[in-house]
């Protein structure tokens, strides 16, 4: 179990930029120049990760897999989670040919659980599971389509061993409303696993309040847009998660 709280800044990746979204929605983006420069700048203010996220093939129009192996390579030094349209075994094979240190399985993968449980078993971990939730229930990103129940689910990954969940409620994400603290409290109860929140972090308030969770097994947190709108600095993060 992790002694201080990890942050992982995030690269969102469309078109070839570095891009924000609100609430994962595909028309919000927010463009932030060169995805290299800003994974550059955040392991430069001494960020060990990156949340490197490849939005077009989340979104199903496209990838970016040339920018995204080039980011890897370029980012000596830190580890990268990779994340972005991950869902059959073509998608999870170029993830894994990146080089990143470990992949985030989408949401909706969730739909072909045997391929899901699969992976785990053979990648081990090397493969996190991405739980997107609106309520109760696990939701694709940016799309209405539901998977199911986020307990029901959860405990099939857990039979599983999974090892690791990245967590978010989409209905936070990019809003800047602070991070859902009951239903990352809720799945830190459901398992042993390191867990990494996602979604709504707006201050260093908010990061505060996820450190007290690192004994729960809260192992990360992604900042996105909060660092993007520079609510506080990455090195103001850092020091008060007392790594």
């Amino acid at each position: 179990m992790s002694k201080y709280l990890e942050l992982l800044p995030a690269v969102d990746v469309s078109s070839g930029m570095a891009v924000r979204l609100t609430q994962g929605v595909s028309d919000t983006e927010e463009s932030f120049g060169s995805p290299i420069d800003a994974a550059q700048t955040w392991i430069n203010a001494g960020s060990e990760w990156i949340h490197l996220v490849d939005l077009d093939a989340a979104f199903e129009r496209g990838n970016n897999r040339l920018i995204i192996q080039e980011v890897v390579a370029g980012c000596k030094g830190a580890k990268i989670q990779l994340s972005g349209g991950i869902v059959d075994q073509q998608s999870l094979e170029a993830a894994l040919a990146t080089g990143a240190t470990r992949v985030n399985l989408a949401t909706p993968a969730l739909a072909n659980m045997d391929w899901v449980l699969g992976a785990i078993s053979e990648f081990g971990d090397q493969i996190a599971v991405g739980l997107d939730v609106r309520g109760s229930t696990l939701i694709g990103r940016g799309s209405s389509k539901e998977v199911g129940d986020l307990e029901e689910i959860l405990e099939q990954l857990e039979q599983a061993g999974c090892a690791r969940y990245i967590v978010t409620d989409v209905a936070k994400d990019g809003m800047l409303q602070g991070p859902n603290l009951e239903l990352l409290r809720q799945v830190l109860s459901k398992t042993n696993r390191p867990v990494v929140a996602s979604g709504g972090i707006s201050s260093l308030e908010d990061i505060s309040k996820l450190c007290q969770l690192v004994s729960s097994g809260l192992e990360g947190a992604i900042l996105g847009k909060a660092l993007y709108a520079k609510r506080f600095s990455l090195v103001q993060a850092l020091e008060l998660t007392g790594k």
